[in-house]
């Protein structure tokens, strides 16, 4: 049977999704509120609308007439957007609504954890009262780290004794509309991530990633949606060791456990702290960075995931090349908090060099491509070694240049990686 996939979403994560089917045996077609060029470029079809609608979202799936699909971004799911292709016979990869709450609820993510015994819950409560928080803060004996319930696009995090004082913790939630939070003892440690498919009960993991959310070098500035993240050539990063990997991916296995039906992509989000692994958060899609080291080196062939959840099968084994990655955003200059609009990008596929080139959020016009107020375009450089791929991925940075963008130079770099190495022996000492 030949396949029609539909991928819901235009960001880098779905370029790399994209990306990772164009090879298949597979017709691809795309829908997303952005055109991304770089999607476009590899698709059969592609199509402007609103992913959140799932009328329009499902209207074009039946237009294409799509046997499977693949919902990259969370405000689809949010939206329903799984159910309502799933309800129209179009087998989803993406949770429904009421699983995609562990991402889109942290509140009932934290009650889930609790309820079901999910190993590395922090201590936590929820608020409905925002008075009643600040009173919390007041009274808790030690650092918070203060979240909206809702989502918030990886921005909406403050953590005490790190980026915000008690008081102005309370000042932010004063000045919110948010209708709930949830105040968490605050992790100290490394973050890791490691993202699992997810169908039929079963999970297959990839090698874990450490994402770098603050918007400047040296993990200073507010945090983004991610400036870039890197990998190593196995699945640990440098300065874990193999039973922390394992640790996580226990974690993985009892959540996907507690879970009904559970399809798609689970997102763990650690902290390797002096007490072991515990869960920042979970996220119900590939990540954005993430997916961009993880997708490339996937050997095996994803669509075949696709049709094995389809059709209820034992999901192929995933295999991935000893390579590690290093990914590096370009965004717009003065993101996250006064972007720029309107530079254009010198850099693309062609002239990255031996880097993989990744489109996001941009602005195509008849004489060229320009950033918008979002994420722009990424790099990822692979190699026997993390210096080998970070040497790729600066090569395809110099192309772009500086003007009207910010780009983290040190992810990857040995010294940030000896600092994090460093810190994890100075936590278990």
């Amino acid at each position: 049977m030949s396949e029609t996939v539909l991928l819901v979403g235009g960001g880098g994560r779905e370029h790399a999704i994209a990306r990772s089917l164009a090879d298949s045996d597979a017709s691809l077609y795309a829908c997303a509120g952005n055109r991304n060029p770089g999607i476009v470029s590899i698709s059969d079809g592609f199509e402007t609308l609103d992913t959140t609608n799932t009328t329009a979202v499902v209207s074009y799936a039946e237009d294409v007439d799509a046997t499977l699909a693949v919902v990259g971004p969370e405000g689809p799911l949010a939206a329903g957007v799984a159910d309502a292709l799933d309800d129209a016979g179009i087998y989803a990869f993406g949770p429904m609504k009421a699983e995609a709450r562990i991402e889109t609820d942290k509140a009932f993510q934290r009650r889930f954890m609790q309820e079901h015994d999910i190993p590395g819950c922090p201590e936590f409560e929820t608020f409905e009262n925002l008075e009643e928080a600040c009173e919390y803060i007041d009274e808790y004996d030690g650092d918070l780290a203060v979240k909206p319930a809702g989502l918030t696009g990886g921005k909406g995090v403050k953590v005490i004794g790190d980026q915000v004082t008690p008081e102005e913790a309370k000042e932010y939630l004063q000045d919110s509309d948010y209708d709930r939070v949830v105040l968490e003892e605050r992790l100290v440690g490394e973050e890791f991530t490691v993202q699992a498919l997810v169908a039929n009960g079963q999970l297959r993991v990839t090698p874990a990633v450490q994402d770098h959310k603050r918007a400047y070098e040296g993990d200073e500035g507010p945090n983004t949606g991610g400036m870039g993240s890197y990998s190593d050539s196995g699945l640990e990063l440098p300065f874990m060791a193999e039973d922390d990997y394992h640790e996580a991916v226990d974690v993985l296995k009892a959540t996907v456990g507690a879970l009904d039906d559970y399809r798609g992509v689970l997102y763990g989000q650690f902290m390797l702290t002096a007490n072991g692994v515990k869960v920042i958060e979970f996220n119900a899609r590939f990540g954005d960075p993430e997916a961009m080291n993880s997708l490339p080196i996937l050997s095996t062939d994803f669509l075949d995931v696709l049709v094995a959840a389809r059709e209820g099968d034992d999901l192929p084994k995933l295999t991935f090349a000893p390579k590690a990655t290093v990914c590096k955003y370009g965004v717009p200059a003065g993101y996250p908090t006064d972007p720029e609009s309107g530079a254009k990008i010198q850099v693309d596929e062609e002239s990255a060099g031996d880097a993989l080139f990744f489109y996001a959020s941009v602005d195509e016009r008849d004489d060229g491509i320009y950033t918008t107020t979002s994420r722009s375009f990424a790099v990822v450089g692979f190699g026997d070694t993390i210096a080998e791929a970070e040497e790729l991925a600066e090569d395809a940075l110099s192309v772009a240049g500086e003007e009207g963008l910010h780009m983290r130079h040190d992810i990857g770099t040995e010294a940030l990686i000896q600092r994090r190495i460093d810190h994890v022996e100075e936590l278990r000492n």
